[in-house]
């Protein structure tokens, strides 16, 4: 009897013994138990002959399901079905057109519309490669994009909505021998060509698997375009593998074939097209595609559609919060929320004012080799280390010098490792299972993501540039971005980019572009300190005309400051830190300040009653 008695005690206490001094024991049990579920899966999918690629994914799904919903957009309902034929009807229109052959480049320069993800499709089914071009850039970006990033791009397909974006460089495309097709039946240019049109006139039978015969795991799949953390744009290099490894993100998350996904992020991003549209091709979920993210309609929508899982970047979650509180904010679906770059306190907000919905934030960049998911919930966190993580992706904080924006060394040449609870440049070794591709024809960009001799002569790993911190319960926290770029609206913005586009105004002399922040908002707005030209005055027209001409809306600099000299170093760079020290506060300092005002189409003069309604939320940002 007292030895029933014992065990009886035993399984009481033991639960809650391990519960106190090892909290999150079966939350991580359970999360690397799937995590070697799915690595598994990879493996046996690799394995698989003739190749398993991201595409033959979506094929089984029109195989199992092909009359259960996929896209739902603008109440218009697409089966994997539908899908699978309207991807087969551009697949051979473009084939009929002869402009494509298989190991070709594509673009897609496009709004969220099924037509996307049917263009998409078609091209995988094609063998090309296909660059996913940010439908927000204008002018000369939209030619750097093309050109800089991507070479043998023969053909460009636009939305009906962008057409005239791309007419302004029409001709430049054609130079460089590229055919531009729009999802339009009616035209601006007779140098375009209808797909609309094209698709009604072409057959919906499948495309010959033969055309992608020649297609590899390291074949380029998708380039998608970044700022990353040093210079203009670069296309980064997503390969089939890449892909392949995408399909399991929603899946490692618990979302299944029940699931209804909203996705309002843009698909050009990694996020909508890797999380949002490749994640659930794998779980067979329904997608609603939103062209836009509204905040004012979230919600309605959410009910309307019964989404039971949304995605997220930081600043769509705080928009929502920012939003007037409604009886019904609890009265939903949506069970998961799955994102990064979420505020501590807003997310505190989000869960007080929507309700009982589990949050998953993740960190992982377009290029990178390394990545985090915050599965226990732990407010703040951006994901969760452990010993098997780290051996299978072997990733470490290192001491990181910001003023000389360089790692610290030891006597010996190698970097230094911080302890728990410093903050380090977050690093992560370059491996056969965590590659670093790098980016299109660029060669030195590339270059300095790998960062060489880390803890040992000859190691190479990815220099992810960003600040990172591990607490005492192995939770991970982002810290800051090193280097010149900054982050805002949930995009990068490089500040090489900006200041090239302001310095070809013939007033400009020289532009130092820099990120300030804004209380209540995340990230850091655009600011610009300008030195004028000798005898020459600052336009505060022109300047609006031609940063809004030139730059897509979250790169606008939404402050100038006017300059006699500007300040440098013994090597000739600009300083920023005491620029962005001061921010946009016009007490700090007498020199001019200017704000872009949206309302008058002009830079106006920064006021202490405007900087005050900046602050108060009175002006938006």
């Amino acid at each position: 009897m007292f030895v029933q008695s014992l065990l009886l005690a035993g399984f009481i206490i033991c639960p809650l013994i391990l519960r106190l001094f090892f909290p999150y024991l079966w939350t991580d049990f359970h999360y690397h138990t799937v995590l070697l579920r799915i690595l598994l899966k990879f493996a046996s999918r690799r394995r698989r002959r003739p190749l398993f690629l991201a595409l033959d994914r979506f094929l089984e799904q029109v195989e199992t399901r092909p009359n259960k919903p996929f896209i739902i957009f603008e109440n218009k309902s697409y089966t994997f079905k539908d899908v699978d034929r309207e991807s087969n009807r551009i697949a051979n229109a473009l084939r009929t057109a002869s402009v494509l052959r298989p190991g070709d480049t594509a673009v897609l320069f496009m709004l969220n519309e099924p037509a996307f993800i049917f263009s998409w499709l078609a091209l995988a089914k094609l063998g090309c490669a296909c660059a996913l071009l940010n439908s927000s850039i204008r002018a000369r970006s939209l030619i750097t994009s093309l050109i800089r990033c991507c070479s043998g791009v023969k053909l460009l397909i636009a939305s009906a909505a962008l057409q005239g974006a791309v007419e302004e460089v029409s001709e430049d495309l054609q130079k460089e021998g590229v055919k531009i097709f729009i999802m339009a039946e009616d035209l601006k240019s007779s140098c375009m060509k209808s797909l609309s049109r094209a698709m009604q006139e072409s057959s919906d039978t499948a495309v010959p698997q033969m055309l992608r015969a020649n297609v590899s795991f390291t074949s380029p799949a998708v380039y998608i375009y970044t700022s990353g953390t040093t210079g203009l744009p670069k296309a980064a290099v997503i390969n089939e593998t890449r892909l392949l490894a995408a399909l399991a993100v929603l899946a490692s998350n618990g979302v299944t074939d029940r699931d209804v996904i909203y996705v309002t992020l843009p698909l050009y991003h990694t996020a909508g097209f890797l999380i949002g549209f490749l994640g659930s091709v794998e779980t067979g979920s329904t997608i609603v595609l939103r062209r836009k993210f509204s905040a004012s309609q979230f919600w309605d929508e959410c009910r309307s559609h019964k989404v039971t899982v949304i995605q997220y970047i930081g600043e769509v979650l705080r928009y929502l919060c920012n939003t007037p509180q409604r009886e019904n904010d609890k009265v939903h679906s949506v069970r998961l929320a799955i994102g990064n770059g979420l505020r501590a306190d807003v997310w505190r907000e989000f869960l007080n004012r929507f309700g009982k919905i589990e949050v998953r934030e993740f960190y992982a960049s377009t290029e990178g080799n390394v990545g985090f998911v915050n599965y226990a919930g732990k407010i703040g966190a951006i994901g969760r280390v452990s010993f098997l993580h780290k051996k299978l992706f072997p990733y470490a904080l290192i001491k990181y010098d910001t003023e000389r924006d360089e790692p610290v060394r030891d006597s010996t040449g190698l970097c230094i490792e911080v302890p728990k609870g410093q903050t380090g440049l977050l690093v992560s070794k370059i491996t056969e299972i965590a590659p670093f591709v790098g980016y299109a024809q660029n060669k030195q960009q590339t270059e300095k993501k790998r960062l060489r001799s880390v803890f040992k002569s000859g190691d190479v790993y990815f220099n992810s540039g960003d600040l990172m911190k591990i607490d005492n319960e192995n939770f991970i926290y982002f810290q800051d971005r090193v280097g010149d770029t900054f982050r805002w609206k949930g995009e990068n913005v490089a500040t090489t980019e900006v200041s090239d586009i302001i310095s070809m105004l013939d007033f400009v002399e020289e532009a130092n572009v820099y990120g300030v922040q804004v209380p209540g908002h995340e990230g850091r707005i655009g600011m610009a300190a300008v030195k004028i030209r000798g005898g020459m005055e600052f336009d505060r027209c022109k300047m609006f005309n031609h940063v809004c001409s030139f730059l897509p809306a979250y790169a606008h600099p939404r402050f100038i400051r006017i300059q006699n000299s500007m300040e440098v170093t013994g090597t000739f760079k600009q300083l920023k830190l005491k620029l962005v020290q001061d921010g946009f506060d016009p007490t700090v300092t007498s020199e001019s300040l200017y704000f872009l005002c949206e309302r008058e189409r002009m830079f106006v003069s920064l006021t202490s009653s405007i900087y005050e309604q900046i602050l108060s939320g009175s002006i938006k940002l």
